[in-house]
C-alpha cells in the first residue's frame, strides 16, 4: 500500500513538473507574441529578443497553429495583431504582470529586491530626471531592470490600460478618472540656450526677446508644444520656428551650432531653477526662466492604472518619486 501511494506521489511530482515546464514554455512564447506586438515587426523582435527572425516565425506559426487561427495580419512592411491576435495580447500581458507582480513579491521575501519596471515617459520627461532617479534606485537596487519608452502623453496613458507599462510620468492634462494619479507637479517652461547665448545671462526673457532667434519647438503632440502654443496666442507673438523635433538631446546638441533657442522644463537641475541663467550639472546649456508676464506653466503626473496592484519593484520605485517629487517641488506638489 505505501508502494502505491509513493508511486503515486513520483508520478503527481512528474506531471506538475511537466506543467510547469509547459507553463514556463507558454510564457516564453507569450513575450515573443508582445514584442513582436509592441514593435510590429518580426525582424526587430527578433533583433531584440537575440533569436533569429526564422525562428521567431516560426514559433509564432506554430502557436497559431495551435490556436487554430492567426494572430497577426502579414503586411508589407511588418506585422499587425489581428481581431484574434487583440484578444490574445490583452491575456498575455495580464498573465505577465501578474508573473512579474508575484515574482517581484517572492523576491523581495529574500531582501534583495528583483523585478522588472516598465515606464512610460512623454519627451520632456524621458532624458531629464529620470535617468538619475533610475540610477538612484539601481543603487541601492541592482537586481532591479528598467525598460523606458517615449510616448505621447495619450500613447502613455494607452500603455498602462494594455499593461504595457506599469508607471507613466507624462506632462500634460490631468488623465482621465480611469487612471491613478500618484502625485502631480506644476512647472515652468524655461527656455534653453548654449552658454555664450546672448540671452543666456538675462534675469529673465520675453516672448519678444526670443523672436529675434531662431527657434528649435517641441513636436506637436506633446504637453509642452500645446502649452508653446498656447502662449503664442496669448502673447499675439509667433516664434522665429526653424526646427521641430520630440528630442531634447537634439535640442540641446543643436545648440553649439546656431544661436538657437527652445524650451524645456528644468529638471536636470535636479529640482527648480533659481537665478538666472540656471546651469544644467552635465550639459552646456542653460535654463533661463520666462518673464511672469509669459509664463508657460504645466502640470507634471506620475500615474499608474486604477485598481492595478503593481509589482513590489515598480510600487517601491514609485514611492521614491514620490518622495522625491515632495522634497524638491514641495509647494508644486499635489
Amino acid at each position: 500500500m505505501q508502494n502505491c501511494a509513493k508511486l503515486s506521489l513520483q508520478r503527481c511530482k512528474k506531471c506538475i513538473g511537466m506543467n510547469l515546464g509547459s507553463k514556463m514554455r507558454l510564457l516564453a512564447h507569450f513575450n515573443y507574441i508582445d514584442v513582436v506586438a509592441k514593435t510590429g515587426s518580426i525582424r526587430k523582435a527578433a533583433d531584440r529578443l537575440n533569436i533569429t527572425s526564422t525562428a521567431l516565425n516560426r514559433r509564432i506559426l506554430a502557436l497559431e497553429d495551435e490556436l487554430g487561427t492567426p494572430i497577426f495580419e502579414r503586411l508589407p512592411q511588418g506585422v499587425r495583431l489581428n481581431v484574434a491576435g487583440e484578444l490574445m495580447i490583452q491575456h498575455i500581458r495580464h498573465s505577465m504582470a501578474d508573473l512579474s507582480r508575484v515574482t517581484s513579491q517572492i523576491a523581495d521575501l529574500s531582501g534583495v529586491r528583483r523585478g522588472h519596471v516598465n515606464i512610460a515617459c512623454t519627451a520632456e520627461i524621458v532624458g531629464g530626471f529620470m535617468p538619475s532617479r533610475i540610477a538612484a534606485y539601481r543603487n541601492d537596487h541592482s537586481g532591479v531592470t528598467f525598460d523606458i519608452s517615449k510616448q505621447t502623453p495619450t500613447n502613455a496613458l494607452r500603455a498602462l490600460s494594455d499593461l504595457a507599462a506599469d508607471l507613466s510620468v507624462i506632462f500634460g492634462p490631468i488623465p482621465p478618472a480611469e487612471f491613478q494619479i500618484l502625485a502631480t507637479v506644476q512647472l515652468d517652461a524655461h527656455i534653453v540656450v548654449a552658454e555664450a547665448h546672448p540671452l543666456a545671462s538675462r534675469e529673465n526673457v520675453r516672448f519678444v526677446d526670443i523672436q529675434q532667434f531662431p527657434t528649435v519647438v517641441p513636436a506637436e503632440g506633446s504637453g509642452l508644444s500645446d502649452l508653446l502654443m498656447s502662449a503664442q496666442t496669448r502673447s499675439g507673438l509667433a516664434l522665429n520656428k526653424a526646427i521641430s523635433t520630440d528630442s531634447f538631446e537634439f535640442m540641446a546638441n543643436y545648440h553649439g551650432f546656431e544661436d538657437t533657442v527652445s524650451f524645456a522644463l528644468p529638471l536636470h537641475e535636479m529640482g527648480p531653477a533659481s537665478g538666472s541663467g540656471a546651469r544644467s550639472r552635465a550639459l552646456p546649456f542653460v535654463y533661463v526662466p520666462l518673464h511672469p508676464t509669459d509664463r508657460m506653466t504645466g502640470l507634471l503626473h506620475l500615474v499608474q492604472a486604477k485598481g492595478r496592484v503593481l509589482p513590489v519593484a515598480a510600487a517601491k520605485f514609485a514611492e521614491e518619486l514620490v518622495q522625491y517629487f515632495n522634497e524638491k517641488f514641495p509647494a508644486d506638489t499635489n
